[in-house]
């Protein structure tokens, strides 16, 4: 039979499309589900700001009357001027392994895209660098993160097959958060403080740190300019993201290092793992998927690193050095015993430097896809 797509409209709809990952993953120990009404604001045009600047349609795969697949096709107008590209993107892809399923969807997305003048469809990406991005191709086998998609093996052959060919990779670390710190970093570290006059934050209320919060996604904007993709967070943007997820910040997690006057210079935010807790809450957090992850948050043995960024006129002098000396103590101290980077561009050398210092394994990739139309 014939496979239809039809196109998602209403958030009624929009939870359909949503959820329907979690029959497709279901009994998958690697998958991590998505928290449900983050998913459905982000694809809600009245709640997510960036549709100030983007276009976005969702679509549904049926056959034999039963969903088989989903993609959201994007453009993002600002990231098109910005990188002077013609652009369309694909994110939220999803299909049980049926090259015909696949092809339509791929299909639906690119003709789309030539209807509005696109000369290239890229992703998986989001609206912004804030979504997940990056399909997983090497570590099928290993734990997701909130922050990242999973997918199943087969889901790069059906890319590749639709045409598709790479245009960046990121990589991802296992990291042993018990290591000692060497002499000669806590030096390094003193040595900077004291050249920059630089002060490392200590928070207990979420209301200090909220203080900090716009001038964190400042750096954010200043440090990822460069980076592949990216399109600086505006005002709404940071608004959104500031009410969506301090809430859930965990302020021992957390360090931010300000110059002599108290401006931002630096800043990581991490925070226990969730993975296992968003499995046990099946992506609700009522009426009680909320007490797994406060668990989560209580007692854990592993941390997630989520945004890490130094401001650009202090990037590889040391600065990074006093957030692993504020919050390695910090993990040991709760009983860290691994840490998840999450993605990193694979070009990203001075990222991917500063993890010399931990023993590590690179345990997963994942590649954004690109096709000519």
């Amino acid at each position: 039979m014939a496979i239809e797509i039809k196109e998602v409209c209403g958030r009624k709809n929009i939870k359909k499309f949503v959820v329907f990952p979690f029959s497709l993953y279901k009994g998958n120990r690697y998958w991590v589900p998505p928290l449900i009404f983050d998913e459905v604001n982000a694809l809600d045009p009245k709640k997510n700001p960036a549709y100030e600047f983007c276009e976005a349609k969702l679509w549904m795969a049926y056959k034999d009357g039963k969903a088989v697949g989903r993609v959201a096709g994007i453009i993002n107008h600002k990231a098109n001027q910005i990188w002077n590209e013609q652009n369309a993107r694909f994110g939220w892809l999803d299909f049980i392994d049926d090259y015909e399923v696949s092809s339509a969807l791929f299909a639906q997305v690119e003709n789309w895209a030539k209807s509005k003048g696109m000369r290239a469809v890229q992703g998986p990406l989001g609206f912004s660098d804030m979504d997940k991005e990056g399909m997983l191709i090497e570590g099928f086998e290993e734990l997701g993160t909130i922050a990242t998609y999973y997918n199943h093996p087969y889901y790069p052959l059906h890319t590749e097959n639709a045409g598709y060919q790479k245009d960046a990779d990121w990589l991802e670390y296992e990291l042993d958060a018990q290591v000692s710190i060497p002499e000669k970093f806590i030096k390094v570290a003193q040595i900077v403080q004291e050249r920059y006059k630089l002060r490392i934050l200590q928070f207990k209320k979420k209301n200090e740190l909220l203080k900090y919060a716009h001038q964190i996604f400042e750096v954010l904007n200043d440090a990822f300019r460069p980076l592949y993709g990216f399109v600086p967070l505006t005002d709404a943007q940071i608004e959104y993201y500031t009410k969506m997820y301090f809430s859930f910040i965990v302020l021992d997690f957390v360090s931010v290092v300000v110059d002599e006057n108290d401006k931002v210079v630096a800043f990581g935010i991490t925070m226990p793992s969730l993975s296992k807790s968003v499995q046990k809450a099946k992506g609700k957090l009522f009426p009680l998927g909320f007490i797994h992850i406060l668990q989560a948050m209580k007692k854990n043995d592993t941390v997630d690193f989520y945004l890490t960024a130094v401001r650009p006129n202090l990037q590889g002098k040391g600065v990074n050095s006093l957030l692993f000396i504020d919050l390695i103590p910090k993990y040991q101290k709760f009983g860290i015993k691994k840490a998840e980077s999450n993605v990193e561009l694979e070009n990203n050398v001075m990222v991917r430097r500063q993890w010399d210092m931990f023993p590590k394994r690179q345990h997963k990739r994942r590649r954004a896809y690109i096709k000519h139309i």
